[in-house]
């Protein structure tokens, strides 16, 4: 039986991650909602999670130089390697985050751009693992799609695997670990069409943006 795409991305990562270096948007255009999780963060020296950090740019970087400590999680050694050797204060995990290896609470917890490489299956657990992880008051980001499926793209001639749940499951999942959206925007066309939360653990929040709000 032939491997489903869903099983291949971690191979993708590692064997071509001097290709996504390359291909990364490095202008930072998800600064505006770094900002808006940045200021939901405690003042002094928070401690973020970073959830398929690679190689630390250019996302770790801007919550590092805005005070933030960071612990990054990754599958791919040579992104890993990449993010020690640029910011060798902070820590970096060799880790799928399917099976967390990390303890202790953090103040922000970010998986952008890298939870949505989980089958629906894999994906609902994770819940459980961010409440798990996350302080009282703790922030949690992340983007994903927006109906129950999967999508296949491509990366260096290879098929790239993208699943999702339904809107209203997130929201589910969301409340019942104790996180209450703050902000949802659907493929926010000011940050490259990406659907986008921001939760926060054991806080009121509200629900619903569309696409370029």
């Amino acid at each position: 039986m032939s491997k489903s795409p869903a099983d291949n991305v971690i191979a993708l990562y590692r064997e071509h991650a001097a290709a996504f270096e390359k291909n990364r948007n490095h202008e930072l255009i998800e600064r505006a909602w770094l900002n808006r999780f940045l200021e939901l963060l405690p003042g002094f020296q928070p401690d973020v999670l970073d959830i398929g950090c690679g190689s630390g740019a250019p996302m770790a970087r801007y919550l590092i130089q805005n005070g933030c400590r960071v612990t990054g999680v990754d599958t791919s050694l040579p992104l890993l390697a990449r993010a020690r050797e640029s910011f060798p204060e902070q820590r970096w995990i060799a880790a799928d985050m399917r099976q967390m290896p990390v303890t202790g609470s953090f103040h922000g917890l970010l998986a952008w751009h890298s939870f949505f490489h989980l089958s629906p299956e894999d994906q609902r657990p994770m819940f459980a693992t961010f409440r798990r992880l996350a302080a009282p008051g703790a922030v949690l980001m992340f983007t994903s799609g927006t109906r129950l499926g999967e999508a296949i793209g491509q990366f260096e001639g290879k098929p790239l695997y993208h699943g999702s749940l339904d809107t209203s499951e997130y929201q589910e999942l969301l409340r019942a670990n104790g996180f209450a959206v703050v902000r949802y925007v659907e493929e926010d066309v000011t940050c490259g069409g990406a659907t986008i939360w921001v939760a926060k653990q054991g806080g009121g929040g509200c629900f619903g943006e569309k696409s370029g709000t």
